[in-house]
């Protein structure tokens, strides 16, 4: 290839690289601005319900009180007949220390017209006495609810405030006029205007009445139709405050009350993060305000993120063709080692069965001469029996001849169970077989074949078996192994005077769990991590290889049980857990 061609191709190939690069710097910019955004409007709601909680303290604080002084005898004996000026000075000073003591903006009684009788700020230039408001909505709403609340641009004060009020009936229950407290929130909004977010509070016709910042106060979230004007107009409730449409604009959702909003505010238009909390006890929204800000360092740590990124997925992608093509050259070899790996695994396998067949072999070879001095008596007492027989037959005594058989069938029946158990025994399962099985009938056949030993050794046993005890396995292998821990429980106990075997069989929910446990002394604590290892034997030389456990640990867990050892009394205990099936 030309040197110039190469050359060309290479200068592709950076070029590629770079303005990928780029790609994923500006692309990790932008999703590290989105995951801000993101995580910041998952806080604002808890957020929100702080500011909210504090608002609705506040009211809830003074909500009874209009409620309380309406039940005031003085007050409704005072609206009950005509006020004087001395009753009226009474009633004034009465609001006032109410006022001063409950800590409210304004206390005013009025009486049945609306007209203001009484007010705690009587002494202010601003006073609230003599002035009618029964074009108040809050008023209207106590004449036929008995309660009221409405917030408006005081229009004797010029002041903002939350009026509530109750009315005041007679005995009879006649209509007698309203008291009224007005809440003021200016420590509110000053204690909200602390941090960085701007707090809005607009009433249901989308009209921002309450704000921590200035210039927010009077502006209209959504256009207001003639209705809205008139009402506002009637009930004078933004009295000569100029109302300003917010325009807004929604650049993206993040639910259904959490928006990234442009706004058109006092400053500009910017855009904020944009969350609302209804109040619905008052008929408001909590409006919260906030600056979708992510740092120059975040930013740059994403755009590096973007690029190492990038740059990772191309040297990889470099990395994988070079492999590709190696593994081209590798492919024969590997399939030569793949080879070789399942017939050394077939070798291991058929070793693996052979040891186990070994195993068991030893273990029969250590049965033989027990089991053929078993057989050899009935076979001496067979040969005396058919003497007997004969002198019987030649003496024509049959009946007595026919009685004569029975023991002999008895000893025959005997030898033919234990030379069954043996072949069985003996005989090599197929690998990997499972089938239904009692595991009280492997214990018996194991106990059946060991019965020689048992007499011999005067032992003690003691059998507590659940049947049937249903599992999925290998009879024949599990029989080795309950023979390989009983012939071990018998070793153990050979010179001991005190010989008890217990073999029995419990079950939990899901279990069942074979136990074999001797007083033949127990195995020492530095052997019994080591005690199902192979070729690990504490017995002397020669009577031994230390295969048996090893083998059995093997087949229970290739039948996917456990079998574990530990000390318990006088002895071992050796434990066989494996699940539980159901009866096939």
């Amino acid at each position: 290839m030309p040197v110039t061609s190469r050359h060309l191709r290479l200068a592709v190939y950076t070029l590629l690289i770079v303005i990928g690069a780029a790609l994923a710097g500006g692309w990790a910019m932008h999703q590290a601005e989105r995951h801000a955004l993101e995580e910041s409007a998952k806080r604002g709601p808890e957020q929100l319900n702080l500011y909210a909680n504090s608002l609705h303290t506040l009211i809830e604080r003074y909500r009874a009180l209009p409620a309380v002084l309406a039940l005031d005898p003085e007050l409704i004996s005072a609206l009950s007949g005509p006020i004087n000026s001395d009753l009226q000075s009474t009633l004034n000073r009465k609001l006032e220390r109410i006022n001063g003591a409950a800590q409210s903006s304004t206390l005013e009684l009025m009486d049945h017209t609306g007209l203001a009788v009484a007010a705690s700020n009587w002494n202010t230039s601003n006073s609230y006495v003599g002035n009618n408001y029964g074009f108040r909505p809050y008023f209207k709403q106590t004449r036929v609810a008995g309660a009221g609340s409405f917030y408006a641009v005081g229009v004797t004060s010029g002041i903002p405030g939350y009026f509530l009020s109750s009315a005041i009936h007679d005995a009879q229950g006649t209509f007698l006029g309203a008291m009224v407290v007005k809440l003021e929130f200016p420590e509110l909004e000053r204690e909200w205007s602390h941090g960085n977010d701007i707090l809005l509070v607009s009433d249901a016709r989308g009209v921002v009445f309450i704000a921590n910042q200035p210039g927010w106060r009077y502006r209209f979230l959504r256009p207001l139709s003639d209705q809205d004007h008139s009402e506002i107009t009637e009930t004078r409730q933004y009295y000569k405050q100029p109302l300003i449409h917010m325009s807004t604009r929604t650049l993206r959702s993040f639910s259904d009350t959490s928006f990234l909003t442009r706004v058109d505010g006092p400053n500009g238009s910017k855009d904020y993060l944009w969350e609302s909390l209804p109040l619905s006890a008052e008929g408001w929204t909590l409006h919260l305000l906030r600056r979708p800000l992510i740092s120059a360092e975040d930013s740059r740590n994403a755009a590096l993120a973007g690029v190492g990124l990038w740059l990772t997925l191309v040297f990889l992608g470099l990395f994988l063709l070079q492999r590709w093509r190696l593994s081209r050259l590798r492919q024969r070899n590997r399939e030569e080692l793949e080879q070789l790996v399942e017939d050394r695994t077939r070798d291991l396998r058929t070793a693996q069965d052979g040891l186990v067949q070994s195993a068991k072999l030893a273990a029969l070879g250590q049965m033989s001469a027990a089991l053929a001095h078993e057989i050899n008596q009935p076979l001496t007492a067979q040969r005396m029996q058919l003497a007997t027989l004969r002198l019987l037959l030649e003496h024509g005594r049959v009946d007595d001849a026919y009685k004569a058989l029975a023991p002999l069938e008895n000893m025959l029946t005997r030898m033919t169970a234990l030379t069954g158990h043996l072949k069985t025994y003996a005989r090599q399962s197929p690998s990997g077989l499972r089938e239904p099985l009692d595991l009280a009938t492997v214990v018996d056949h194991a106990l059946h074949l060991l019965e020689t030993r048992l007499q011999d050794q005067a032992i003690d046993l003691h059998v507590d078996l659940i049947r049937p005890a249903w599992v999925r396995g290998d009879a024949i292998r599990l029989e080795q192994v309950l023979i390989n821990l009983l012939g071990n429980a018998l070793d153990a106990m050979r010179e001991t005077p005190n010989k008890r075997l217990q073999v029995r069989i419990e079950s939990d929910q899901q279990l069942w769990h074979v136990m074999v446990s001797d007083t033949g002394g127990g195995i020492r604590d530095e052997h019994l991590g080591k005690i199902f290892d192979p070729f690990f034997t504490t017995k002397p030389v020669g009577d031994g290889l230390g295969l048996g456990l090893a083998v059995s640990y093997a087949i229970v867990h290739e039948l996917g049980g456990r079998l574990t050892a530990s000390n318990h009394g006088e002895g071992a205990l050796f434990t066989l857990t494996l699940p539980i099936a159901q009866e096939s």
